[in-house]
C-alpha cells in the first residue's frame, strides 16, 4: 500500500499532513479527500463570518513522489437580513 497525505491549503495558507494515510487504491485517495474536505469546510463555514467574500479551500494529496490530486472547495456566506431591501418588496 501506498501512503498518502492530505494537506489543507486555504485563504491562510498550507498546513501540512505529516503523518498521512496508507491507501491501497485511487478510489480509497478520492474519498478519504472528499472526507477530508467536507471536514475541513464544516469547520470553515461554522467559523466565517457572514461577509459575502468568496472563501477557497484544498485538500492536496500527495504520496512520496509528488502531487497526486487536488479537491477544490469555495463557499460564500451571505446574510440575507442585512442586505437593503428593494422599494417592490
Amino acid at each position: 500500500m501506498t501512503r498518502y497525505y492530505f494537506d489543507l491549503r486555504d485563504d491562510n495558507g498550507i498546513a501540512l499532513d505529516e503523518e498521512g494515510l496508507e491507501l491501497s487504491s485511487a478510489r480509497a485517495v478520492q474519498a478519504e479527500a472528499a472526507k477530508s474536505v467536507a471536514d475541513f469546510a464544516r469547520d470553515a463555514m461554522l467559523g466565517a463570518p457572514p461577509t459575502g467574500d468568496r472563501q477557497e479551500m484544498a485538500i492536496e494529496v500527495r504520496d512520496a513522489t509528488g502531487p497526486v490530486m487536488q479537491v477544490k472547495f469555495n463557499f460564500q456566506i451571505e446574510d440575507l437580513r442585512s442586505r437593503p431591501q428593494s422599494r417592490g418588496h
